[in-house]
């Protein structure tokens, strides 16, 4: 959420739009430390002969007057680098639980529109054909999930893609919508084998033209309850989360009041760097049409959420603090959301 609201600051400050051309994007990338972010908009901005960091000092003195934003600055050759507050970063564990699938969602692609894939089950296909099908359905969710719209032909009126995103805590999420799997051929016999979900996230996370035509997926492997599987890991990691609120809940203590303070350590820090950047995620992925980015940005996020799920201040349950919950329901509903983005079901208990 944090870099949704930061792209539209960032192009307030610039003098442009909401509605954004593609080389007024203030291209975010991560800064130094958790919190952080670089924009590269200084660079494609200026007027012939200006100097990139000129802009970019111009656009820092203006964002630096946010109260949610700590520093601003020009960093090396002209990148604008901006560092939020501590509470605003760690405040992300409140308005992500509480936003549930509005989490996902920025303007950064409003404008813009891009044909749905075909409805309907696929026929019988290769590894490298059910990649490509699944790819243009997940381009569209993800497109207009990031506001673009999307249309199903010339000659039909423009409709939004079909991604349910109702402002919903995250237990209150709506099934995900899954995208048919070919109903015969390899993809089907692996489906079969391993479960349709564990086929999808593999599908998902293929990049285009990789080398599956020679090597496809093996359904023994998709099918592996391992870490060192990614089908599994980012659903063992929500349910991971998932797991923590539960036996909060079994000793009668939930989410209730927020410090956010008491959320400094490296690893909350970073879980919680990794969360801001889910909308920007989202929207880059659909940009680009590879959805594969963004199933790896959410094994990031798994890795991430089993690392912090595995610290004392989350496994001894008993003493949990209520800021800590707060952030486990965060990242239990950003993986949620994610993972529905991607016609994934996410599994509170494995």
């Amino acid at each position: 959420m944090i870099t949704a609201e930061l792209r539209r600051a960032i192009l307030a400050a610039a003098g442009v739009g909401a509605v954004s051309a593609e080389d007024a994007d203030p291209l975010l990338r991560p800064g130094p430390a958790p919190g952080s972010y670089a924009s590269h908009l200084p660079f494609r901005l200026p007027p012939p002969g200006q100097d990139p960091r000129d802009l970019a000092a111009l656009l820092a003195g203006r964002l630096a007057r946010e109260p949610w934003i700590a520093a601003a600055e020009v960093t090396g050759p002209g990148f604008l680098t901006v560092t939020v507050t501590h509470d605003a970063l760690a405040g992300l564990a409140v308005r992500i639980a509480r936003a549930g699938p509005a989490c996902a969602r920025s303007d950064a692609l409003r404008g813009r529109t891009l044909p749905a894939a075909p409805p309907g089950p696929p026929a019988a296909l290769d590894w490298p054909q059910a990649q490509a099908a699944l790819a243009a359905q997940l381009t569209a969710r993800l497109a207009a999930a990031a506001g673009a719209t999307v249309y199903i032909d010339a000659e039909r009126a423009s409709v939004p893609a079909p991604v349910p995103l109702p402002a919903a805590r995250s237990e209150g999420l709506p099934p995900a919508q899954p995208i048919p799997l070919p109903a015969a051929g390899p993809v089907a016999e692996a489906a079969r084998y391993a479960g349709a979900d564990a086929v999808r996230f593999a599908l998902a996370r293929m990049p285009p033209g990789g080398p599956t035509a020679s090597t496809p997926p093996n359904a023994a492997v998709i099918a592996r309850h391992v870490l060192a599987n990614p089908a599994y890991a980012v659903r063992y990691a929500h349910a991971a989360a998932a797991a923590v609120l539960r036996w909060a809940a079994a000793l009668g203590t939930r989410p209730a009041g927020f410090t956010p303070r008491l959320l400094a350590e490296p690893e909350e820090l970073a879980l919680l760097d990794a969360l801001s950047w889910l909308p920007e995620r989202v929207a880059m992925a659909a940009r680009r049409g590879r959805p594969d980015e963004f199933a790896g940005y959410l094994e990031e996020l798994a890795a991430r959420t089993i690392e912090t799920m595995s610290t004392t201040s989350f496994t001894t349950v008993s003493s949990i603090s209520s800021e800590r919950l707060w952030l486990a329901d965060a990242v239990r509903t950003g993986l949620a959301v994610g993972l529905r983005l991607l016609g994934i079901d996410a599994p509170s208990r494995l």
